[in-house]
């Protein structure tokens, strides 16, 4: 539409996730803001009616007003966060802390335990498991336990 003079920059902020389904592990893209989209631009009168009518944009919060630029600051953080590409994808668990779960593979399969810690950065649960009268700790892949 002829502006690149003034609309440089359309980001929606995604990141990567690892999602288990059925004990199989899959990566993911998910919005980090669903519903938002970040516009790098000059403001001005046709460069806002471009945004507004862009096919796929529906609304904008507080209709009829104009947006309101990032702080610096924000802007950093959240493009720190989408541009993160050492790290490994989160895990999307869906068990919590004090949840009992599953135990579906290695050599405590069909055992039923509960959730004491859950290890984000390693993809690793401390599940108590109850075996000869007593619970004893096991720590296990996300992909080892399903939530009942």
């Amino acid at each position: 539409m002829d502006m690149r003079n003034k609309i440089f920059r359309v980001i929606v902020p995604m990141e990567e996730e690892v999602e288990i389904k059925q004990g199989q592990r899959r990566t993911v893209q998910r919005k980090v803001f669903p519903g938002y989209v970040l516009v790098e631009m000059i403001m001005s009168d046709e460069a806002w009616y471009v945004v507004r009518n862009t096919p796929g944009v529906t609304s904008f919060v507080g209709s009829g007003t104009r947006p309101v630029p990032l702080h610096e600051h924000e802007i950093k953080s959240i493009l720190k966060q989408v541009t993160k590409e050492t790290d490994k994808p989160k895990a999307k668990i869906s068990f919590s802390k004090g949840q009992s779960v599953r135990v579906i593979d290695g050599p405590f399969t069909e055992f039923i335990g509960t959730v004491s810690d859950i290890n984000m950065d390693r993809n690793k649960v401390t599940v108590l498991v109850s075996f000869f009268g007593r619970e004893t700790p096991v720590i296990l892949d996300f992909l080892q336990v399903e939530k009942i």
